[in-house]
């Protein structure tokens, strides 16, 4: 299996109102570093997984939806808790939305997502993309 991955950083605000957050129930900031691997099990005519600019691109269009924003007044957040691993979700489905219009994106079988809150700490989500 191959894989390619992209890598850009974005600041939001949020809260998580439930007791198990502590002292992030308030509203607090967050910069994340968006980690997108893509995955196929062969490469294209030209021996890559995808065009590797596209795939930054499409990633940067993603997050320009979230970045410098307040999570909690989000259309996609509304109701729900945006929680790393929740956000990580958000920009695999976005990002497998765009991607299948590429002309790499139907070869591709999965995308992986991690979100970097720190050094130390990390969420992911990956998601297997149907067979086409």
């Amino acid at each position: 299996m191959f894989s390619l991955t992209v890598r850009r950083h974005f600041m939001i605000a949020h809260s998580l109102p439930r007791e198990a957050f502590g002292p992030a129930q308030g509203l607090h900031g967050a910069t994340f570093v968006a980690e997108v691997s893509f995955r196929r099990p062969d490469l294209n005519d030209d021996a890559i997984v995808l065009d590797i600019g596209a795939a930054g691109g499409i990633l940067e269009e993603i997050l320009e939806d979230l970045n410098y924003k307040n999570l909690d007044e989000h259309p996609a957040f509304k109701g729900k808790l945006s929680t790393t691993e929740a956000l990580a979700k958000h920009i695999a489905d976005a990002m497998a939305t765009r991607i299948q219009d590429t002309d790499d994106g139907p070869a591709l079988t999965g995308i992986d997502v991690v979100l970097r809150e720190n050094p130390d700490a990390w969420a992911g989500y990956s998601l297997e993309l149907p067979v086409k």
